[in-house]
């Protein structure tokens, strides 16, 4: 074997190795609620190692440029990727977080802001409902106990979302790494 064959041969072999992490990229992002598509596109963007535009991500991915438009802003709505500056260059370049962790925080905490968010429409829509069904002149006994029983149970409700905004609040704030540290003390990582 020549000595510019196994250059190529180990180049081969090195984008391979690329491929599977952007596709382990894929998967544990889609597994953490983000879709394919975001997932994939952050793993080449990360393994690519420095900002890629539109044209670049297109190419890399097969994807429409409209659609490849549509899967960054959600990226940015994620909080898992950024448009960036760099000089020289015209058209709008895309970083992602570099790290794993912020990337997990973001992903988990942008699903459950919007969970938060509908939850909070969801109340106010019910708590109207049932205020104006409050304010029925000669409300029967049993209508009076199914309405604070909803009242009741919307109580239970909204304390539970109110949880999940301070979990979410938890990880945002970094604070959850107090409790669970990046890295095990003594750095090791394999116990």
């Amino acid at each position: 074997m020549k000595m510019g064959e196994e250059t190529g041969d180990n180049m081969e072999k090195i984008e391979d190795i690329r491929t599977q992490f952007i596709e382990k990229i894929t998967d544990n992002m889609n597994a953490f609620g983000a879709p394919t598509s975001v997932g994939r596109v952050l793993g080449i963007i990360y393994m690519n190692g420095e900002p890629m535009t539109l044209d670049e991500l297109s190419d890399e991915t097969g994807m429409s440029k409209t659609r490849m438009s549509q899967v960054v802003r959600e990226m940015m709505d994620m909080n898992v990727a950024e448009r960036v500056f760099k000089k020289g260059v015209r058209k709008d370049l895309y970083q992602v977080e570099e790290d794993y962790y912020q990337t997990f925080i973001s992903i988990f905490t942008s699903t459950w802001q919007k969970a938060i968010s509908r939850s909070r429409h969801f109340e106010q829509r019910l708590m109207k409902k049932l205020d104006e069904l409050q304010q029925q002149p000669e409300l029967s006994d049993e209508d009076e106990q199914a309405i604070n029983d909803l009242l009741a149970e919307l109580h239970e409700w909204t304390e539970y979302y109110d949880w999940i905004r301070r979990v979410t609040d938890f990880f945002e704030s970094g604070e959850i790494f107090n409790y669970v540290p990046k890295k095990r003390a003594g750095g090791d990582s394999n116990e």
